[in-house]
Protein backbone atom coordinates (compact mmCIF):
# COMPACT_ATOMS: atom_id res chain seq x y z
CA UNK A 1 0.00 0.00 0.00
CA UNK A 2 1.24 3.09 -0.93
CA UNK A 3 2.22 5.77 1.81
CA UNK A 4 -0.06 8.83 -0.11
CA UNK A 5 -3.38 8.06 -1.49
CA UNK A 6 -4.57 10.62 -3.94
CA UNK A 7 -8.25 9.35 -4.63
CA UNK A 8 -10.27 9.18 -0.98
CA UNK A 9 -14.26 9.59 -1.82
CA UNK A 10 -15.44 7.66 1.59
CA UNK A 11 -19.20 9.20 0.94
CA UNK A 12 -19.43 7.12 -2.47
CA UNK A 13 -20.63 3.92 -1.24
CA UNK A 14 -18.68 1.38 -3.56
CA UNK A 15 -15.61 3.25 -3.03
CA UNK A 16 -16.48 2.75 0.41
CA UNK A 17 -17.14 -0.94 0.58
CA UNK A 18 -14.32 -2.22 -2.29
CA UNK A 19 -11.10 0.14 -0.67
CA UNK A 20 -12.08 2.71 1.62
CA UNK A 21 -13.31 0.78 4.52
CA UNK A 22 -10.69 -1.57 4.57
CA UNK A 23 -7.67 1.15 4.10
CA UNK A 24 -9.80 3.32 7.11
CA UNK A 25 -10.05 0.23 9.03
CA UNK A 26 -6.31 0.07 9.28
CA UNK A 27 -5.60 3.12 9.91
CA UNK A 28 -8.00 3.15 12.91
CA UNK A 29 -6.65 0.26 14.65
CA UNK A 30 -2.83 1.66 14.75
CA UNK A 31 -4.23 5.03 15.65
CA UNK A 32 -5.81 3.28 19.04
CA UNK A 33 -3.09 1.90 20.67
CA UNK A 34 -0.70 4.99 19.40
CA UNK A 35 -3.12 7.44 21.44
CA UNK A 36 -3.43 4.99 24.25
CA UNK A 37 0.26 5.12 24.84
CA UNK A 38 0.26 9.17 24.54
CA UNK A 39 -2.65 8.76 26.99
CA UNK A 40 -0.86 6.68 29.13
CA UNK A 41 2.37 8.94 29.44
CA UNK A 42 0.49 12.12 29.64
CA UNK A 43 -1.18 11.21 33.08
CA UNK A 44 0.88 8.72 34.42
CA UNK A 45 2.21 11.24 37.00
CA UNK A 46 -1.34 11.05 39.07
CA UNK A 47 0.12 7.44 40.05
CA UNK A 48 3.64 8.09 40.12
CA UNK A 49 3.06 10.73 42.59
CA UNK A 50 1.19 8.32 44.82
CA UNK A 51 3.67 5.74 44.66
CA UNK A 52 6.28 8.90 45.51
CA UNK A 53 4.46 9.56 48.42
CA UNK A 54 4.28 5.92 49.57
CA UNK A 55 7.92 5.83 48.80
CA UNK A 56 8.82 8.82 50.94
CA UNK A 57 10.08 11.47 48.71
CA UNK A 58 10.79 14.48 49.79
CA UNK A 59 8.52 16.87 48.08
CA UNK A 60 5.09 18.14 49.58
CA UNK A 61 2.00 17.10 48.27
CA UNK A 62 1.20 20.38 47.17
CA UNK A 63 4.09 19.77 44.61
CA UNK A 64 3.32 16.61 43.75
CA UNK A 65 -0.20 17.72 42.43
CA UNK A 66 1.41 20.40 40.79
CA UNK A 67 3.46 17.97 38.16
CA UNK A 68 0.07 16.80 37.10
CA UNK A 69 -1.47 19.93 36.26
CA UNK A 70 2.16 20.85 34.73
CA UNK A 71 1.78 17.81 31.95
CA UNK A 72 -2.14 18.08 32.03
CA UNK A 73 -1.39 22.27 30.58
CA UNK A 74 1.15 21.43 28.70
CA UNK A 75 -0.61 18.18 26.57
CA UNK A 76 -3.60 20.91 26.06
CA UNK A 77 -1.86 23.73 24.87
CA UNK A 78 0.06 21.17 22.41
CA UNK A 79 -3.19 19.92 21.22
CA UNK A 80 -3.86 23.77 19.82
CA UNK A 81 -0.54 22.85 17.14
CA UNK A 82 -1.85 19.57 17.17
CA UNK A 83 -5.43 20.24 15.58
CA UNK A 84 -3.28 21.74 12.13
CA UNK A 85 -1.06 19.03 11.88
CA UNK A 86 -2.97 16.41 9.62
CA UNK A 87 -3.47 19.06 7.16
CA UNK A 88 0.32 20.38 7.11
CA UNK A 89 1.90 16.84 7.33
CA UNK A 90 0.31 14.02 6.19
CA UNK A 91 -1.92 11.55 8.78
CA UNK A 92 0.98 8.71 8.31
CA UNK A 93 3.68 11.41 9.06
CA UNK A 94 2.11 12.72 11.88
CA UNK A 95 1.05 10.29 13.85
CA UNK A 96 4.84 7.95 13.56
CA UNK A 97 6.82 11.29 14.48
CA UNK A 98 3.93 12.11 17.23
CA UNK A 99 4.08 8.72 18.67
CA UNK A 100 8.14 8.42 18.85
CA UNK A 101 8.22 11.49 20.52
CA UNK A 102 6.79 9.75 23.32
CA UNK A 103 9.63 8.17 23.92
CA UNK A 104 11.48 11.35 25.24
CA UNK A 105 9.40 12.00 28.56
CA UNK A 106 9.43 7.84 29.16
CA UNK A 107 12.76 7.16 29.14
CA UNK A 108 13.82 10.15 30.84
CA UNK A 109 11.02 9.60 34.01
CA UNK A 110 12.74 6.27 34.07
CA UNK A 111 16.01 7.05 34.79
CA UNK A 112 15.04 10.20 37.23
CA UNK A 113 12.90 8.02 39.57
CA UNK A 114 16.28 5.92 40.21
CA UNK A 115 16.76 8.21 42.70
CA UNK A 116 15.08 10.05 45.64
CA UNK A 117 17.77 12.98 45.63
CA UNK A 118 16.36 14.54 41.48
CA UNK A 119 15.45 17.67 41.95
CA UNK A 120 12.12 18.90 41.75
CA UNK A 121 12.51 20.75 39.05
CA UNK A 122 13.95 17.66 36.49
CA UNK A 123 10.06 16.44 37.06
CA UNK A 124 9.02 19.30 36.22
CA UNK A 125 10.53 19.51 32.71
CA UNK A 126 9.86 15.71 32.84
CA UNK A 127 6.24 17.00 33.23
CA UNK A 128 6.26 19.02 30.42
CA UNK A 129 7.67 16.72 28.02
CA UNK A 130 4.80 14.08 28.95
CA UNK A 131 2.72 16.95 27.29
CA UNK A 132 3.53 15.23 23.83
CA UNK A 133 0.96 12.36 24.73
CA UNK A 134 -1.63 14.84 25.67
CA UNK A 135 -1.45 16.63 22.23
CA UNK A 136 -1.54 13.66 19.98
CA UNK A 137 -5.22 13.61 20.79
CA UNK A 138 -5.87 16.67 18.30
CA UNK A 139 -4.19 15.15 15.82
CA UNK A 140 -5.23 11.32 15.92
CA UNK A 141 -8.92 12.71 16.06
CA UNK A 142 -8.40 14.89 13.32
CA UNK A 143 -6.77 12.16 10.95
CA UNK A 144 -9.34 9.53 11.81
CA UNK A 145 -12.17 11.72 10.83
CA UNK A 146 -11.09 11.86 7.01
CA UNK A 147 -11.31 8.20 7.05
CA UNK A 148 -14.89 7.38 7.57
CA UNK A 149 -18.25 8.39 6.19
CA UNK A 150 -20.62 10.65 8.31
CA UNK A 151 -22.93 8.14 8.67
CA UNK A 152 -20.80 6.64 11.11
CA UNK A 153 -18.56 9.69 12.38
CA UNK A 154 -19.98 8.54 15.89
CA UNK A 155 -19.00 5.27 16.12
CA UNK A 156 -15.53 5.55 14.25
CA UNK A 157 -14.14 8.70 16.82
CA UNK A 158 -15.99 6.81 19.48
CA UNK A 159 -13.62 4.13 18.92
CA UNK A 160 -10.64 5.96 18.30
CA UNK A 161 -11.05 8.51 21.28
CA UNK A 162 -12.78 6.14 23.91
CA UNK A 163 -10.04 3.39 23.45
CA UNK A 164 -7.38 5.74 22.92
CA UNK A 165 -8.39 6.83 26.48
CA UNK A 166 -8.08 3.50 27.60
CA UNK A 167 -4.48 4.96 28.05
CA UNK A 168 -5.40 6.28 30.88
CA UNK A 169 -6.85 2.79 32.83
CA UNK A 170 -3.98 0.65 30.99
CA UNK A 171 -1.28 3.03 32.81
CA UNK A 172 -3.64 3.18 36.31
CA UNK A 173 -3.56 -0.89 36.01
CA UNK A 174 -0.18 -1.20 34.34
CA UNK A 175 2.27 1.01 36.52
CA UNK A 176 1.23 -0.26 39.88
CA UNK A 177 2.26 -3.68 38.70
CA UNK A 178 5.00 -3.44 37.04
CA UNK A 179 6.36 -1.66 40.28
CA UNK A 180 6.13 -5.08 41.59
CA UNK A 181 9.05 -6.71 40.13
CA UNK A 182 12.32 -5.90 38.39
CA UNK A 183 11.35 -5.94 34.85
CA UNK A 184 14.07 -3.50 34.09
CA UNK A 185 16.24 -4.25 36.81
CA UNK A 186 17.85 -1.49 39.02
CA UNK A 187 17.74 -1.09 42.62
CA UNK A 188 14.27 -0.76 44.79
CA UNK A 189 13.60 1.37 46.75
CA UNK A 190 11.20 0.57 49.84
CA UNK A 191 7.52 1.53 51.00
CA UNK A 192 7.21 3.50 53.75
CA UNK A 193 3.45 3.36 53.84
CA UNK A 194 1.06 1.06 52.01
CA UNK A 195 0.63 1.06 48.52
CA UNK A 196 -1.55 -1.49 46.31
CA UNK A 197 -2.07 -3.06 42.86
CA UNK A 198 -5.28 -4.04 41.16
CA UNK A 199 -5.91 -6.92 43.16
CA UNK A 200 -5.07 -5.61 46.69
CA UNK A 201 -3.04 -3.55 49.30
CA UNK A 202 0.86 -4.07 49.48
CA UNK A 203 2.26 -3.36 53.02
CA UNK A 204 4.80 -0.96 54.18
CA UNK A 205 8.43 -2.01 54.23
CA UNK A 206 8.01 -4.26 50.56
CA UNK A 207 10.60 -3.40 47.74
CA UNK A 208 9.28 -1.71 44.72
CA UNK A 209 10.61 -0.64 41.43
CA UNK A 210 9.03 3.03 40.39
CA UNK A 211 11.51 3.55 37.69
CA UNK A 212 9.54 0.79 35.52
CA UNK A 213 6.69 3.50 35.06
CA UNK A 214 8.59 4.87 32.39
CA UNK A 215 10.42 2.08 30.67
CA UNK A 216 7.77 -0.17 30.43
CA UNK A 217 5.56 2.60 27.76
CA UNK A 218 8.84 1.46 25.48
CA UNK A 219 7.57 -2.05 25.25
CA UNK A 220 4.77 -0.64 23.64
CA UNK A 221 5.94 2.62 21.49
CA UNK A 222 8.54 1.21 19.78
CA UNK A 223 6.67 -1.49 17.66
CA UNK A 224 3.82 1.28 17.46
CA UNK A 225 6.24 3.70 15.65
CA UNK A 226 7.34 0.76 12.42
CA UNK A 227 3.27 0.15 12.93
CA UNK A 228 2.55 3.81 11.85
CA UNK A 229 5.87 4.28 9.54
CA UNK A 230 4.67 0.68 7.58
CA UNK A 231 0.85 0.73 7.89
CA UNK A 232 -0.40 4.55 8.02
CA UNK A 233 -1.21 6.47 5.32
CA UNK A 234 -1.42 10.55 3.81
CA UNK A 235 -4.67 11.45 2.25
CA UNK A 236 -3.38 13.78 -0.54
CA UNK A 237 -6.26 15.86 -1.34
CA UNK A 238 -7.46 19.96 -0.68
CA UNK A 239 -9.66 18.76 1.67
CA UNK A 240 -7.26 16.71 4.30
CA UNK A 241 -3.54 17.10 3.16
CA UNK A 242 -2.61 19.09 -0.34
CA UNK A 243 1.12 19.07 -0.08
CA UNK A 244 2.89 16.89 2.87
CA UNK A 245 6.25 16.90 1.58
CA UNK A 246 8.69 14.60 2.36
CA UNK A 247 8.89 13.02 5.80
CA UNK A 248 11.66 14.88 6.91
CA UNK A 249 9.81 18.23 5.97
CA UNK A 250 6.84 16.78 7.87
CA UNK A 251 8.72 16.51 10.89
CA UNK A 252 10.15 20.00 10.91
CA UNK A 253 6.60 21.44 10.34
CA UNK A 254 5.44 19.66 13.21
CA UNK A 255 8.48 20.38 15.66
CA UNK A 256 7.99 23.89 14.53
CA UNK A 257 4.71 24.28 15.99
CA UNK A 258 5.15 22.21 18.69
CA UNK A 259 8.03 24.26 20.05
CA UNK A 260 5.75 27.46 19.90
CA UNK A 261 3.35 25.29 22.10
CA UNK A 262 6.10 24.86 24.65
CA UNK A 263 6.83 27.79 24.69
CA UNK A 264 3.59 29.68 25.76
CA UNK A 265 3.12 26.58 28.33
CA UNK A 266 5.96 27.17 29.41
CA UNK A 267 5.67 30.85 29.79
CA UNK A 268 1.85 30.17 31.31
CA UNK A 269 3.12 28.02 34.05
CA UNK A 270 6.00 30.15 35.19
CA UNK A 271 3.77 33.14 35.74
CA UNK A 272 1.43 31.20 37.14
CA UNK A 273 2.64 28.34 39.17
CA UNK A 274 4.08 29.59 43.03
CA UNK A 275 7.58 30.43 44.04
CA UNK A 276 10.01 28.20 43.92
CA UNK A 277 9.03 26.45 41.01
CA UNK A 278 7.37 30.41 39.03
CA UNK A 279 6.20 33.90 40.12
CA UNK A 280 2.87 33.14 41.20
CA UNK A 281 1.82 36.29 39.61
CA UNK A 282 -1.40 35.72 38.03
CA UNK A 283 -4.56 33.58 38.46
CA UNK A 284 -5.01 30.25 35.99
CA UNK A 285 -7.99 32.24 35.04
CA UNK A 286 -6.21 34.84 33.27
CA UNK A 287 -3.25 33.03 32.42
CA UNK A 288 -5.00 29.95 30.57
CA UNK A 289 -6.87 32.28 28.19
CA UNK A 290 -3.51 34.58 27.41
CA UNK A 291 -1.82 30.83 26.99
CA UNK A 292 -4.59 29.20 24.48
CA UNK A 293 -4.60 33.17 22.47
CA UNK A 294 -1.03 33.60 22.09
CA UNK A 295 -0.03 29.74 21.18
CA UNK A 296 -2.80 30.57 18.32
CA UNK A 297 -1.36 34.34 17.51
CA UNK A 298 2.32 33.28 17.15
CA UNK A 299 1.66 29.65 15.07
CA UNK A 300 -0.23 32.83 12.68
CA UNK A 301 2.49 35.44 12.63
CA UNK A 302 5.63 33.20 12.94
CA UNK A 303 4.87 31.05 10.20
CA UNK A 304 5.60 31.98 6.80
CA UNK A 305 5.06 30.81 3.09
CA UNK A 306 2.97 27.64 2.65
CA UNK A 307 2.69 26.62 6.14
CA UNK A 308 1.30 30.12 6.94
CA UNK A 309 -1.06 30.09 4.28
CA UNK A 310 -2.49 26.59 5.39
CA UNK A 311 -3.06 27.45 8.41
CA UNK A 312 -4.78 30.89 7.67
CA UNK A 313 -7.38 28.75 5.75
CA UNK A 314 -7.91 26.48 8.75
CA UNK A 315 -8.43 29.23 11.22
CA UNK A 316 -11.67 29.93 9.51
CA UNK A 317 -13.09 27.61 11.82
CA UNK A 318 -12.86 30.64 14.46
CA UNK A 319 -15.18 32.07 12.22
CA UNK A 320 -18.22 29.84 12.95
CA UNK A 321 -20.38 30.20 16.24
CA UNK A 322 -20.77 26.22 16.30
CA UNK A 323 -17.31 25.72 16.79
CA UNK A 324 -17.18 28.15 20.31
CA UNK A 325 -20.43 26.51 21.42
CA UNK A 326 -18.94 23.09 21.15
CA UNK A 327 -15.54 24.02 22.66
CA UNK A 328 -17.74 25.02 25.78
CA UNK A 329 -20.29 21.82 25.68
CA UNK A 330 -17.03 19.44 25.36
CA UNK A 331 -15.17 20.76 27.74
CA UNK A 332 -18.00 20.05 30.12
CA UNK A 333 -17.43 16.10 28.70
CA UNK A 334 -13.75 15.83 28.27
CA UNK A 335 -12.40 18.43 29.85
CA UNK A 336 -14.23 16.71 32.79
CA UNK A 337 -13.45 12.99 31.96
CA UNK A 338 -9.10 13.87 31.69
CA UNK A 339 -9.15 16.12 34.69
CA UNK A 340 -11.01 13.60 37.36
CA UNK A 341 -8.89 10.83 35.47
CA UNK A 342 -5.43 12.70 36.28
CA UNK A 343 -6.77 13.86 40.10
CA UNK A 344 -9.02 11.03 40.93
CA UNK A 345 -5.86 8.42 42.32
CA UNK A 346 -4.20 11.72 44.43
CA UNK A 347 -7.83 12.72 46.07
CA UNK A 348 -8.23 8.99 47.22
CA UNK A 349 -5.08 8.83 49.18
CA UNK A 350 -5.34 12.50 50.73
CA UNK A 351 -9.17 12.45 51.49
CA UNK A 352 -9.22 8.82 52.89
CA UNK A 353 -5.95 7.52 53.39
CA UNK A 354 -5.38 10.14 56.01
CA UNK A 355 -7.69 10.94 59.41
CA UNK A 356 -8.85 14.24 59.92
CA UNK A 357 -8.92 15.08 63.81
CA UNK A 358 -9.07 18.62 65.57
CA UNK A 359 -5.43 19.60 66.60
CA UNK A 360 -4.17 21.08 69.88
CA UNK A 361 -6.17 24.26 68.79
CA UNK A 362 -9.33 23.19 67.67
CA UNK A 363 -8.44 23.00 63.88
CA UNK A 364 -8.49 19.78 61.45
CA UNK A 365 -5.20 18.06 61.18
CA UNK A 366 -4.83 16.02 57.98
CA UNK A 367 -1.58 14.34 58.28
CA UNK A 368 -2.24 10.97 59.95
CA UNK A 369 -2.41 8.51 57.86
CA UNK A 370 -5.80 6.38 58.12
CA UNK A 371 -4.96 2.40 58.37
CA UNK A 372 -8.40 1.71 57.18
CA UNK A 373 -8.53 3.98 53.94
CA UNK A 374 -8.69 2.13 50.94
CA UNK A 375 -5.94 1.68 48.28
CA UNK A 376 -5.94 4.30 45.43
CA UNK A 377 -4.02 2.74 42.90
CA UNK A 378 -6.56 -0.22 43.56
CA UNK A 379 -9.44 1.63 43.14
CA UNK A 380 -8.45 4.68 41.00
CA UNK A 381 -8.50 2.78 37.18
CA UNK A 382 -12.23 1.94 37.67
CA UNK A 383 -13.26 5.42 36.86
CA UNK A 384 -11.13 6.48 33.55
CA UNK A 385 -11.31 2.27 33.03
CA UNK A 386 -15.83 3.38 32.69
CA UNK A 387 -15.64 6.81 30.92
CA UNK A 388 -13.51 4.98 28.02
CA UNK A 389 -15.61 2.24 27.65
CA UNK A 390 -18.57 3.93 27.20
CA UNK A 391 -17.86 6.48 24.91
CA UNK A 392 -18.00 4.17 21.65
CA UNK A 393 -21.48 3.31 23.23
CA UNK A 394 -22.17 7.00 23.44
CA UNK A 395 -21.52 7.68 19.68
CA UNK A 396 -22.93 5.07 18.29
CA UNK A 397 -26.57 5.99 20.30
CA UNK A 398 -25.92 8.90 18.99
CA UNK A 399 -25.54 8.05 15.59
CA UNK A 400 -29.21 6.65 15.99
CA UNK A 401 -31.14 9.16 18.66
CA UNK A 402 -28.82 12.08 17.90
CA UNK A 403 -26.16 13.55 19.46
CA UNK A 404 -27.61 16.76 21.34
CA UNK A 405 -30.51 14.35 23.05
CA UNK A 406 -27.54 12.33 24.38
CA UNK A 407 -25.48 15.26 25.75
CA UNK A 408 -28.70 17.29 27.52
CA UNK A 409 -29.47 13.69 29.89
CA UNK A 410 -25.55 13.44 30.07
CA UNK A 411 -25.60 16.77 31.78
CA UNK A 412 -28.04 16.49 34.31
CA UNK A 413 -26.48 13.20 35.57
CA UNK A 414 -23.39 14.98 35.58
CA UNK A 415 -24.91 17.81 37.87
CA UNK A 416 -26.99 15.77 39.90
CA UNK A 417 -23.53 13.23 40.50
CA UNK A 418 -21.12 16.21 40.71
CA UNK A 419 -22.98 17.32 43.41
CA UNK A 420 -23.58 14.07 45.49
CA UNK A 421 -19.85 13.70 45.51
CA UNK A 422 -19.41 16.89 46.89
CA UNK A 423 -21.61 16.24 49.83
CA UNK A 424 -19.71 12.68 50.37
CA UNK A 425 -16.01 14.40 50.17
CA UNK A 426 -17.15 17.52 52.23
CA UNK A 427 -18.18 14.95 55.36
CA UNK A 428 -15.06 12.79 54.75
CA UNK A 429 -12.76 15.29 54.91
CA UNK A 430 -14.47 16.36 58.43
CA UNK A 431 -13.95 13.01 59.72
CA UNK A 432 -11.68 11.08 61.69
CA UNK A 433 -12.84 7.99 60.18
CA UNK A 434 -13.30 8.95 56.22
CA UNK A 435 -13.57 5.35 55.26
CA UNK A 436 -17.01 5.71 56.05
CA UNK A 437 -18.30 7.82 53.01
CA UNK A 438 -16.02 6.25 50.65
CA UNK A 439 -18.45 4.01 49.17
CA UNK A 440 -21.08 6.06 48.20
CA UNK A 441 -18.23 8.92 47.21
CA UNK A 442 -16.71 6.12 44.97
CA UNK A 443 -20.59 5.17 43.36
CA UNK A 444 -21.13 8.50 42.47
CA UNK A 445 -17.65 9.40 41.04
CA UNK A 446 -18.53 5.96 38.77
CA UNK A 447 -21.59 7.47 37.61
CA UNK A 448 -19.76 11.14 37.06
CA UNK A 449 -17.17 9.17 34.97
CA UNK A 450 -19.86 6.98 33.02
CA UNK A 451 -21.64 10.63 32.02
CA UNK A 452 -18.39 11.96 30.54
CA UNK A 453 -17.74 8.97 28.57
CA UNK A 454 -21.49 9.19 27.00
CA UNK A 455 -21.12 12.79 26.65
CA UNK A 456 -17.28 12.70 25.08
CA UNK A 457 -19.14 10.17 21.99
CA UNK A 458 -22.06 12.07 21.79
CA UNK A 459 -20.46 15.79 21.42
CA UNK A 460 -17.97 14.50 18.72
CA UNK A 461 -21.09 13.04 16.97
CA UNK A 462 -22.44 16.61 16.81
CA UNK A 463 -19.40 18.12 15.52
CA UNK A 464 -19.27 15.48 12.54
CA UNK A 465 -22.07 16.18 11.79
CA UNK A 466 -22.42 19.89 11.90
CA UNK A 467 -19.18 20.85 9.94
CA UNK A 468 -17.97 19.89 6.31
CA UNK A 469 -15.34 17.47 5.92
CA UNK A 470 -12.75 20.43 5.43
CA UNK A 471 -13.64 22.16 8.78
CA UNK A 472 -14.83 18.85 10.63
CA UNK A 473 -11.22 17.85 11.67
CA UNK A 474 -9.74 21.09 12.77
CA UNK A 475 -12.63 21.70 14.81
CA UNK A 476 -12.61 17.73 16.21
CA UNK A 477 -8.80 18.89 17.53
CA UNK A 478 -9.57 22.54 18.80
CA UNK A 479 -12.44 21.45 21.03
CA UNK A 480 -10.09 18.78 22.19
CA UNK A 481 -7.72 21.44 22.77
CA UNK A 482 -9.51 23.88 25.25
CA UNK A 483 -11.05 20.71 26.48
CA UNK A 484 -8.02 18.83 27.68
CA UNK A 485 -7.04 21.96 30.18
CA UNK A 486 -9.65 20.06 32.27
CA UNK A 487 -6.30 17.69 32.92
CA UNK A 488 -4.67 21.17 34.52
CA UNK A 489 -7.60 22.93 36.09
CA UNK A 490 -9.16 20.05 37.87
CA UNK A 491 -6.08 18.66 39.48
CA UNK A 492 -5.16 22.48 40.35
CA UNK A 493 -8.71 23.26 41.84
CA UNK A 494 -8.80 19.91 43.92
CA UNK A 495 -5.09 20.52 45.26
CA UNK A 496 -6.18 24.71 46.41
CA UNK A 497 -9.38 23.53 47.55
CA UNK A 498 -7.60 20.87 49.44
CA UNK A 499 -4.96 23.04 51.23
CA UNK A 500 -8.61 25.31 52.08
CA UNK A 501 -9.51 22.53 53.52
CA UNK A 502 -12.92 23.09 51.69
CA UNK A 503 -12.55 19.78 48.59
CA UNK A 504 -16.41 19.87 47.96
CA UNK A 505 -16.14 23.43 46.57
CA UNK A 506 -14.16 22.54 43.48
CA UNK A 507 -17.60 20.19 42.87
CA UNK A 508 -19.95 22.64 43.51
CA UNK A 509 -17.95 24.55 40.96
CA UNK A 510 -18.31 22.28 38.49
CA UNK A 511 -21.67 21.76 38.75
CA UNK A 512 -22.27 25.15 37.88
CA UNK A 513 -20.90 25.13 35.15
CA UNK A 514 -22.39 21.48 33.62
CA UNK A 515 -25.61 23.57 34.15
CA UNK A 516 -24.65 26.60 31.89
CA UNK A 517 -23.40 24.14 29.19
CA UNK A 518 -26.82 22.35 29.57
CA UNK A 519 -28.44 25.09 28.61
CA UNK A 520 -25.77 26.14 26.11
CA UNK A 521 -26.63 22.81 24.25
CA UNK A 522 -30.09 23.13 24.32
CA UNK A 523 -30.35 26.63 22.70
CA UNK A 524 -27.82 26.09 19.71
CA UNK A 525 -29.52 22.54 19.05
CA UNK A 526 -32.43 21.60 20.68
CA UNK A 527 -34.90 24.30 20.88
CA UNK A 528 -37.76 25.57 18.67
CA UNK A 529 -35.53 26.94 15.54
CA UNK A 530 -32.42 25.39 16.85
CA UNK A 531 -29.88 26.51 14.91
CA UNK A 532 -29.05 22.80 14.04
CA UNK A 533 -31.57 20.34 15.28
CA UNK A 534 -30.48 17.81 17.13
CA UNK A 535 -27.30 17.03 15.01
Amino acid sequence: MPANIDRWDVEDEQFWRESGKKIANRNLWISIPSLLCGFAVWLYWGIITVQMINLGYPFAQSELFTLSAIAGLTGATLRIPSTFFIRIAGGRNTIFFTTALLMIPAIGTGFALQDKSTPLWVYQVLALLSGFGGGNFASSMSNISFFFPKRVQGTSLGLNAGLGNFGVTTMQILVPLVMTFGLFGGEPMTLVNTSGTLIGKIPAGTETFIHNAGFVWLLLLVPLAFAGWFGMNNLVSDKVTPKPGNPAVAFLRISALLLIGFLTAAAGLYVMLPAPTGLGLLSKWIVLPVVIAATVLLMRYLTRGELQANLKRQYRIFENKHTWAMTVIYTMTFGSFIGYSAAFALAIKVIFGFTHVPGPDGTLVHDAVNANGPSALMFAWMGPFIGALIRPVGGWISDKVGGAKVTQVVSVVMIASALGVAYYMSAAYKSATPEQYFWPFFGLFIVLFTATGVGNGSTFRTIAVVFDEEQAGPVLGWTSAVAAYGAFIIPKVFGEQIKATTPEFALYGFAVFYFLCLVLNWWFYLRPNAYVKNP
